[in-house]
């Protein structure tokens, strides 16, 4: 994992974000990969990347917390579905069914100050990440808000 956290960081360092996660999301199957900013109750997209390079989706933009799944990040120090529809724990959100899958992680600068949060998601189904995966996910969580733009 260590040499997965030197070439994390070496992308980052040379290609800034978007080569950090164009990183992460090469290896996942989800279609997005994002970084978003807690500020006044509601998620900023601080970065996305899109396997489709497609057009940033509006409602991708900025979420409020309150309809996001990344307040479950924030409340639970991670958050990861692989089917949305079927999560019992998602009854009655505004996107289960909508969001296929969803992983996510929070961003600290030292651990316990909550910034944002790293997520891999997609309108489909994704098998869950590999447990190493998911491991070295959480490590780049942490390395990654050095990187970030200042709010």
């Amino acid at each position: 994992m260590d040499n997965l956290l030197h070439t994390f960081r070496a992308q980052l360092e040379q290609g800034g974000l978007a080569d950090g996660l164009r990183f992460l999301n090469e290896r996942v199957p989800h279609r997005f990969t994002g970084v978003y900013r807690l500020r006044d109750g509601t998620l900023h997209s601080v970065g996305l990347f899109d396997k489709l390079n497609e057009v940033l989706p509006e409602g991708l933009k900025a979420v409020p917390l309150v309809d996001s799944f990344c307040q479950f990040v924030l409340r639970d120090g991670g958050f990861s579905t692989a089917c949305t529809a079927q999560d019992e724990r998602l009854n009655g959100h505004v996107y289960q069914g909508v969001v296929g899958s969803y992983i996510g992680l929070p961003l600290t600068h030292r651990g316990d100050d909550l910034q944002g949060t790293l997520c891999h998601f997609d309108f489909e189904d994704r098998a869950p990440v590999s447990e190493d995966e998911y491991a070295f996910l959480n490590k780049a969580a942490l390395l990654l808000p050095r990187f970030l733009p200042s709010s």
